[in-house]
């Protein structure tokens, strides 16, 4: 009953949203990783975006004040992990972060002698277990650019990956995908990359990807939706598996178009 009532207050939503067509094909002509989307993905991105712009709330930082514009560039490369998946996949979070440009948060870290140590990093973008997703402007606004790297799918994989605890690469899986499947699949796989990387060989997926089965998740699936290509060429068993997750067929789509 929930589920019926939640749906019809989405359709109203959707009915009664005013972002006008003027505003939808400006975010989509600079986005052109969705080029190749068919009518009805479009269609459906759409109205995912319009729910997620209700249920989300965004929030400028350092005086940033975030537009019309600069939320439908977010929240349309928010969407597309999860344009089979669903808003419920990012539920129990409510906000969006937008600095300008990087920033670099203080943190107190703890050393191997019990030592307490503030340190400070360069960001461009983090996502909070339970908290919000924060974003650097200057790099969200260019993601989509197909370039196999975009800030803003990595940073909503870490959420899909968060579901279940801390992100560890291993987000719930749907019924019929096999745990132990995506666990031996996923870990070969890092444990390959992770040796390419240390040798200097660079396969067009960033290294940072090496740097936890958690960063490896999130810049595959920055890779996934942009460059698929690459991961099939050199890892198709973990674009088996990403296409199963995600229930969708990038290099499919990519083929069509081409």
């Amino acid at each position: 009953m929930f589920q019926i009532i939640r749906n019809w207050l989405d359709h109203r939503i959707i009915k009664r949203s005013n972002v006008t067509q003027a505003q939808w094909d400006n975010a989509f002509a600079l986005l052109p990783l969705l080029a190749g989307y068919t009518e009805d993905e479009k269609k459906s991105l759409r109205e995912l975006t319009i729910i997620f712009l209700h249920r989300k709330v965004f929030e400028g930082a350092d005086g940033l004040v975030v537009t019309r514009p600069m939320k439908l560039i977010i929240a349309l490369q928010a969407c597309i992990p999860i344009l089979k998946l669903g808003l419920g996949a990012y539920e129990g979070w409510i906000s969006v972060i937008v600095y300008p440009a990087g920033f670099a948060p203080e943190r107190v870290v703890m050393d191997e002698f019990g030592v307490q140590h503030r340190v400070q990093s360069n960001l461009a973008g983090e996502a909070w277990q339970r908290g919000p997703v924060v974003l650097a402007w200057n790099d969200a606004e260019h993601a989509g650019i197909i370039d196999g790297h975009n800030l803003v799918i990595h940073e909503f994989a870490h959420k899909l990956d968060m579901q279940t605890g801390n992100a560890n690469g291993f987000p719930p899986l749907h019924a019929g995908m096999s745990s132990s499947v995506w666990f031996k699949t996923l870990s070969e796989g890092f444990e390959d990359f992770e040796r390419k990387c240390s040798k200097g060989k660079h396969i067009g997926i960033d290294c940072y990807a090496a740097a936890s089965p958690a960063e490896y998740f999130a810049v595959l699936s920055e890779v996934f939706f942009e460059r698929p290509d690459v991961i099939f060429k050199h890892y198709s068993d973990v674009y088996g598996q990403l296409r199963e997750y995600y229930r969708q067929d990038p290099l499919n789509r990519i083929n069509k178009t081409n």
